[in-house]
């Protein structure tokens, strides 16, 4: 007869396992759970745990003293991080209520957040998930996201007479209308009007995309041309902004034939759409028309993100179905994940529990609402993309200010069930796109090795969703000539980083023949460019591109309807 164990790394598994079938089927609550009992196990590393406590307990309460006694130059124990704007108001620093706050908050939140990365007896993944759980909940309790413990909020309102207040109130409602908090008021852009205005026609159409053709801007193009598959989280007008932003006006004015990929956003009838059904009727679609319309046997590829994946499967699958008479000539890769051992923040929300959860409730739906995936992304960056508005639009009574990739950012989309549960569990669960012949797409085996056209990859510095580090990951699974670049800022504003005079972002830059040494060694071997590296990748392109020759009559193209075309509206 076997033991029972009932030790406390047993009860916490127990425990896991009750929330994930009933009241916290995503998992908030168990990683926290594991830590307490982790502790709990480890006697000695919690008295240490106790002694620093009672230490920063003692620092924080010299710090009160000396803003008390009127020593306003004495440095706060614990200092918040230079870019953390919630403590801007000048009490936060002087006054010795205040400050005395704001010093007890940050004080235990980050003894908390130190104490749980080292909790002993846990695996890192699960301390990592443990730590942003807890980091979530004291960012939603920080004293600066309620009016009585909010110097700044108290002021406006006193200095309008209360006139703060009320509009705050009314961009609450404003919010629970609009099912968000609102990064922008949604009635400062029209995609067609200000938004997504290059010049083009919809050449083709399926259940599942559009492809559309842009007019050319020069007399003269490139033989062969460039289609653009975009992640089908949102929605491919991120590529054509305002005109400024625009890369599908800024590809089109250098001289490419230019094709791009709307997709559909999915419905409850289109719950049984596979990854497979985004190759075929998206990707495959637009390069078959892009040959067939421009005449030419091959074209550049360019994937987004989720796009990027896919188009990394599609270029394997037709790699080794026709091996040098692959349909394209090149391949560019932005911010785009094959490998997902380490897929970055994303990983507290994809686990197995959770997987199970959200395809459980897609079964119901039949896809999985974009507003509950846009909030998961926000959640990653909370102070930046939730209570900064929150403060600003309840406390402060301020709107929102108009910005054309935050309304993009609200402007979300489904993501249909079949594809989502296998997107989720043969990647980021499984990470099958890296293992030779471990999936089957297009009737043929995928392994990125049969990649063997020239590859562009771009990364993002500070990009959380798909981290650098781990994109560079694709140089090492495919074959043939790569180069590789490294944008500054995120995974928005890495791509749409139009060249600017002066100019206000940099990038780093190198090619690779066979040998691709590790990340770490080749940011210490590159040296940062100024300006975007839009101009980079427009010289690579040039290589593959063929010769100029006229450019083509739109009278001449079919046309089911101007750009940016009917389902981008849905």
């Amino acid at each position: 007869m076997k033991t029972l164990q009932s030790t406390p790394e047993r009860m916490a598994e127990v425990l896991h396992h009750m929330a994930e079938e009933s009241w916290d089927p995503i998992g908030m609550s168990a990683p926290l759970l594991h830590a307490l009992f982790a502790w709990g196990a480890h006697p000695l590393e919690a008295n240490a745990l106790w002694w620093r406590a009672a230490e920063d307990s003692a620092r924080w309460q010299q710090f009160v003293w000396q803003r008390v006694l009127g020593e306003a130059d004495a440095p706060p124990p614990f200092p918040p991080v230079a870019d953390d704007t919630r403590w801007d108001h000048p009490a936060w620093q002087t006054h010795p209520f205040w400050a005395g706050w704001q010093q007890a908050y940050l004080g235990a939140t980050r003894l908390m957040q130190d104490a749980l990365y080292a909790t002993p007896g846990l695996s890192e993944k699960e301390r990592r998930r443990a730590a942003f759980w807890h980091r979530t909940f004291a960012n939603a309790l920080a004293p600066t996201n309620f009016f009585w413990s909010n110097p700044e909020a108290q002021r406006r309102a006193l200095a309008t007479s209360g006139a703060s207040l009320w509009q705050g109130m009314k961009n609450f409602w404003a919010d629970v209308a609009a099912g968000q908090v609102r990064m922008s008021r949604t009635d400062d852009f029209r995609v067609g009007e200000n938004l997504a205005t290059t010049p083009g026609q919809v050449v083709a159409r399926n259940a599942l995309a559009e492809v559309i053709r842009y007019h050319p801007a020069t007399p003269n193009q490139y033989a062969r041309p460039l289609v653009i598959v975009p992640p089908w989280i949102n929605k491919f007008y991120i590529l054509d902004l305002t005109p400024q932003k625009s890369l599908v006006r800024f590809l089109r004015d250098a001289g490419f034939d230019l094709f791009i990929i709307s997709w559909r956003n999915p419905t409850a009838e289109m719950a049984a759409t596979t990854f497979e059904e985004y190759l075929r009727l998206g990707i495959d679609c637009a390069v078959e028309t892009a040959r067939t319309l421009s005449g030419s046997d091959k074209v550049q590829a360019v994937g987004y993100c989720l796009g990027g994946t896919a188009l990394a499967s599609y270029a394997a699958a037709k790699g080794a179905e026709q091996g040098s008479e692959t349909p394209l000539a090149s391949a560019t890769f932005f911010t785009t994940l094959v490998d997902f051992s380490a897929p970055g923040d994303i990983e507290v929300f994809v686990d197995p529990g959770t997987v199970r959860y959200l395809c459980h409730k897609m079964r119901l739906t039949g896809y999985l609402d974009g507003a509950e995936m846009a909030a998961a992304f926000r959640l990653l960056r909370a102070n930046s993309l939730i209570w900064h508005y929150v403060v600003h639009g309840w406390l402060y009574g301020e709107e929102p200010s108009p910005f054309d990739v935050l309304y993009w950012n609200m402007d979300t989309t489904r993501m249909p069930a079949a594809m989502h549960c296998w997107y989720l569990r043969e990647l980021y669960l499984k990470n099958r796109l890296v293992r030779p012949g471990a999936l089957q797409l297009m009737g043929q085996p995928i392994d990125l090795r049969a990649i063997t056209v020239p590859v562009y990859a771009v990364g993002a510095e500070d990009d959380h969703i798909a981290p650098w580090r781990q994109t560079y990951q694709l140089l090492k699974h495919v074959r043939g000539p790569k180069r590789y670049v490294l944008s500054s800022s995120g995974h928005i504003l890495g791509i749409v980083n139009p060249p600017k005079d002066p100019p206000k972002r940099h990038y780093r830059v190198s090619d690779f023949a066979m040998l691709v040494p590790k990340a770490e060694e080749w940011f210490a071997a590159t040296d940062p460019q100024p300006n975007s590296w839009w101009s980079d990748w427009v010289l690579w392109l040039q290589r593959e591109a063929g010769e100029r020759k006229t450019a083509a009559d739109p009278e001449t193209w079919p046309n089911l309807g101007a750009a940016p075309g009917r389902y981008v509206h849905e």
